[in-house]
């Protein structure tokens, strides 16, 4: 019995376990399906990655359907969430927010390669399976509504101009987010993403009230911040 923790500690590791399991397995399908898409992902692979069984699959997830379903609703859509939707609700200048999150996207050839998790699936699967697109749906019309409703604030307080229509430029910049990333990936050349990060940035800056520089600019310079 030396050295053995007690049976509290055990039991808790024990209950602990199978949460580890499926996190392990929604990582590795993820990258998995990052790699090789959906339809020509492998159990197998993912079993390997994973390091678990069969058994152990099939004990979290009734079917690949399901484990793919999984990875939409808990990697991709809160890495959506984190990169283009928290960062809105921290700041309070929508163009100037938006613009550090499109100068922050990815150039490195990798990156470029791979392209964007969301829209590859979107890509394959919207077309073909009904689960699939129901839930790529609820993770843009939440990335379209979040920019949206910032842009809606910047107008209240007078940053940004009053004849954009909020749902419309959300919608256009997560098309040109997406667009420049799918021209990238098949040119595979980072500098397709650089000039198009370029662009979306420009069309940013116009959205700004007329004579508004930088909010953050204006604060530093008058110590506001």
């Amino acid at each position: 019995m030396f050295g053995r923790k007690p049976a509290k500690a055990r039991k808790k590791r024990r209950l602990r376990d199978p949460e580890r399991t499926r996190e392990r397995l929604l990582q590795a399908a993820s990258r998995e399906i990052y790699r090789s898409g959906y339809q020509s992902a492998s159990l197998d692979r993912i079993l390997a990655a994973a390091g678990v069984t069969k058994g152990a699959l099939y004990y979290h997830f009734d079917s690949k359907e399901a484990l793919g379903y999984a990875v939409v609703e808990e990697v991709i859509a809160p890495d959506v969430r984190g990169t283009w939707m928290r960062p809105l609700q921290k700041g309070k200048y929508p163009i100037d927010a938006l613009i550090g999150m499109v100068q922050s996207i990815s150039v490195r050839p990798e990156d470029v390669r791979g392209g964007c998790a969301l829209n590859n699936l979107a890509q394959e699967m919207s077309p073909l399976d009904a689960g699939f697109r129901k839930r790529l749906s609820i993770v843009f019309d939440a990335w379209r509504e979040a920019t949206a409703s910032v842009l809606r604030e910047g107008q209240t307080h007078g940053s940004v101009r009053r004849d954009v229509e909020p749902v419309d430029a959300a919608g256009l910049l997560i098309a040109m987010v997406e667009g420049y990333g799918s021209l990238a990936k098949n040119a595979q050349d980072p500098k397709v993403m650089k000039a198009g990060i370029r662009n979306i940035v420009a069309w940013l800056r116009s959205l700004r009230a007329p004579n508004r520089r930088t909010d953050r600019a204006r604060d530093e310079e008058s110590g506001g911040i």
